[in-house]
């Protein structure tokens, strides 16, 4: 008989905003916010004071990348406008993102679970589900001993939570943050989960959300009472079957070792509208770097790919896209630019830019990518 499922989802506490505590530790305890464009780095000063900028000198566009637990209780989450941000706390501290650590501490934490726990599914840069099922030791056991051995390896705080499935994990950590662990069973649905919100089920976003709320299902606890039939009328027969499932906190996924991603992209949000041709400079040196780190993201993940796209938006938020399949797979960022430059002739400049994007999807696995290298460098324009 297979031993009861035991999984884990561990999520970083205020990942971003804590990695650079440990560089600033006289900011602990104040509200801080990460993020912006172009944000000044603090200064210091001759007598080795540190001077910091405050979020009511941010001016232009960007948003929060994230903020300390004490900025929260200010109103100001990540995914936020800056500008809201500086009227919602004017004199929070202001610290430019540097994503080079943080991808530094998310290895490090990863690295220390592997050695505890090797079947880990990696979510994001925060945040990884791991399979306990085989791992010998007592549920609350393990999880002491994995956020002592995150603490260890990065000085930094995690939440855990340990149930019978991923649904219930990844709604777990959040219940006792931070550093907080959750151990669930499907007997706590009653008193932990039907309270919470339908919003904290991962896969019910604000459409669903409000959808929900206009049939008078507000909590988990509703969902979980609501008529199928009611559901199915309302949202179709897959994603009313999927709604009840959860509601009853079942998830028969696994966790998932390795996957192949389906595209990659990147894209910039201009600091002001950029005007196609007074600014053709600036934009063709943006594409040139997009196209680039495309590449070197396809020869990091050690994939090639076959299909460009571009993404375009313009200053009345139209956005715009194209795409052109290859003859051929390709991790050469010329090839890339090349392509990209013909999608963008495809599209009628009307109105000044607001963003730029480019992708590349139809992947296929190369483990020769990484050794290729991108090519020999080509001078690049926009077009």
């Amino acid at each position: 008989m297979s031993p009861p499922r035991r999984i884990a989802h561990l999520d970083m506490d205020a990942f971003y905003a804590s990695v650079e505590l440990l560089r600033y530790p006289d900011l602990r305890g104040q509200p801080v916010v990460i993020g912006g464009r172009s944000t000044p780095a603090p200064r210091t000063l001759a007598d080795g004071r540190r001077e910091y900028g405050r979020l009511r000198q941010y001016a232009g566009r960007g948003v929060v990348t994230t903020s300390t637990y004490e900025a929260r209780a200010l109103g100001v989450f990540s995914a936020m406008g800056m500008m809201k941000a500086a009227q919602l706390a004017p004199e929070a501290i202001l610290l430019p993102a540097d994503f080079q650590a943080y991808r530094h501490y998310s290895r490090l934490f990863k690295q220390a679970v592997a050695e505890i726990a090797p079947r880990i599914e990696d979510r994001g840069i925060d945040e990884i589900y791991i399979d306990l099922t085989d791992v010998p030791g007592e549920a609350a056991q393990l999880g002491r001993q994995l956020k002592a051995a995150v603490y260890e390896a990065t000085g930094l705080s995690c939440s855990i939570a340990i149930s019978p499935n991923k649904l219930l994990s990844k709604i777990g950590s959040e219940l006792d943050k931070p550093d907080g662990l959750t151990i669930l069973t499907h007997d706590d649905l009653d008193g932990r989960i039907w309270p919470l919100p339908v919003s904290k089920i991962n896969g019910i976003g604000p459409k669903a959300n409000e959808k929900l709320a206009g049939l008078g299902i507000v909590t988990i606890a509703q969902l979980a009472g609501a008529d199928p039939a009611l559901l199915q009328a309302h949202f179709g027969l897959t994603y009313a079957r999927w709604l009840v499932e959860v509601a009853h906190g079942r998830d028969d996924r696994p966790v998932v070792t390795f996957s192949r991603p389906k595209s990659i992209s990147r894209e910039t949000t201009f600091d002001r509208d950029l005007h196609v041709v007074r600014d053709r400079a600036t934009l063709s040196d943006v594409f040139r770097r997009l196209c680039e780190q495309v590449a070197n993201d396809l020869m990091r993940k050690q994939c090639r790919g076959r299909t460009v796209g571009i993404k375009l938006r313009f200053d009345d938020f139209r956005t715009v896209t194209r795409d052109i399949t290859l003859p051929h797979d390709t991790v050469d960022p010329t090839e890339i630019h090349a392509a990209a430059r013909q999608c963008l002739r495809r599209v009628t400049f009307d109105g000044r830019l607001r963003l730029l994007g480019v992708r590349i999807s139809s992947l296929v696995d190369d483990s020769s990518a990484s050794l290729a290298g991108p090519g020999p460098a080509r001078q690049l324009t926009l077009y």
